[in-house]
């Protein structure tokens, strides 16, 4: 489990047959958990100036693997005695979205993302999303987009500084709204549901 509060701007050394190298001033420890870009990694190696983690199959068919060059925001998972901070976030992207456009204000910044509409279910308006594994917080939701303000501490200490029309996005969405459209969902099916079928489905995440 993560925060979606970036811990250091890291950067990736190589990428090759599924193995990602990052140089980082964390020290992370073999079979740690950690999100390169709100991915969840595992570290498999521990080098002198960073670490290596390695990519499924199911996670390259959903990241866009363009997102995993150059600097990369890293966070590594939470302790149980960690201050809780930013929000829930597993670490499991849902989509890949598109910065769509950009509007400078008086002191924030405006950000309309991209997304396949049928993940705007599961973006709620005032709550958190996580962008290339960002805490931040919806303003507004559209038929296939949604809005985003920017203070400027998190644009600076953030890639977010970077970003363009066009830029892709690794876009995780809100973990309740996931939970209660898939019960919901499931509810539909049937009359009803057993405990032990909800606990299934929460375990499925």
């Amino acid at each position: 489990m993560f925060t979606g509060l970036i811990r250091e701007i890291a950067t990736v050394k190589s990428y090759r047959n599924n193995i990602l190298t990052i140089q980082s001033k964390h020290k992370a420890k073999l079979g740690d958990s950690i999100a390169i870009n709100g991915v969840c990694l595992t570290v498999i190696k521990v080098n002198s100036d960073g670490f290596d983690l390695e990519l499924a199959d199911e996670t390259r068919s959903i990241i866009d693997e363009s997102k995993i060059t150059g600097q990369v925001h890293m966070e590594p998972a939470m302790k149980m005695n960690d201050r809780f901070e930013g929000h829930i976030v597993q670490g499991h992207v849902d989509c890949v979205g598109t910065v769509a456009k950009i509007t400078p204000r008086e002191n924030a910044t405006d950000f309309i993302i991209k997304v396949d509409s049928k993940y705007i279910a599961h973006i709620v308006p005032k709550g958190s999303i996580t962008i290339d594994g960002i805490s931040l917080t919806v303003n507004d939701v559209f038929e296939d987009s949604f809005r985003l303000t920017i203070i400027p501490h998190t644009l600076n200490e953030t890639l977010m500084k970077n970003y363009k029309v066009g830029t892709t996005l690794n876009v995780e969405t809100d973990l309740f709204a996931r939970y209660i459209d898939h019960i919901l969902s499931h509810r539909n099916r049937k009359k009803s549901m057993s405990w032990d079928e909800v606990d299934a489905i929460q375990m499925s995440y």
